[in-house]
């Protein structure tokens, strides 16, 4: 049985993230062969293409884990109807320098949840929105945008049975996505 290495960001520094939770929630549900490793990018500098040449120890750790994944889960909140500044900051620092681009031909998917009616629609579709741009073939169905409420968390990060169904299917699908992709 292969292994499948899945680089995990998730786009919130909150200690109580509610996104942080949900990527260990959910990474509970793919087969024992895909190793989810969560990326730390608290400790990136702010982009600065002067910087391109000499990039930051943790910057180039980061895009070496990028390098070695099979694939890509993205967990962000939605900040201001879009994405928050320290993920597009990862993205930025994994794409540059100019041709050398981290992020291309990883297959990706996309959740998020938040306290607002419509979930993280709005910042999932900027985030594909880069994706596009970056050469990721991201799973585009089923779409997640999760609205938190109590009881969804069960069992500290556990999803509870009214959510977990969805998110199985979820899972599945983006299990299928990375393998078919993975093989290219």
């Amino acid at each position: 049985m292969d292994t499948y290495r899945i680089a995990t960001i998730v786009g919130s520094l909150r200690k109580e993230s509610f996104n942080r939770r949900l990527a260990g929630a959910i990474t509970k549900l793919a087969p024992s062969n895909f190793i989810f490793n969560l990326l730390n990018i608290s400790n990136l500098p702010l982009y600065n293409q002067d910087d391109d040449n000499n990039q930051a120890e943790t910057v180039k750790q980061m895009k070496a884990e990028i390098k070695d994944s099979q694939g890509l889960l993205f967990v962000t909140p939605e900040y201001n109807r879009s994405i928050p500044g320290v993920l597009k900051n990862a993205i930025d620092h994994g794409s540059r320098p100019y041709g050398q681009n981290v992020w291309a031909g990883k297959p990706a998917g996309v959740i998020g949840i938040s306290i607002g009616a419509i979930g993280t629609a709005l910042a999932q579709q900027h985030l594909r929105s880069i994706l596009a741009y970056l050469d990721m073939p991201t799973l585009g169905q089923p779409e997640v945008y999760i609205q938190m409420k109590d009881g969804f968390f069960e069992d500290g990060d556990n999803i509870s049975s009214g959510g977990k169904d969805f998110l199985q299917h979820w899972m599945d699908r983006y299990v299928a996505w990375v393998k078919s992709h993975a093989a290219r």
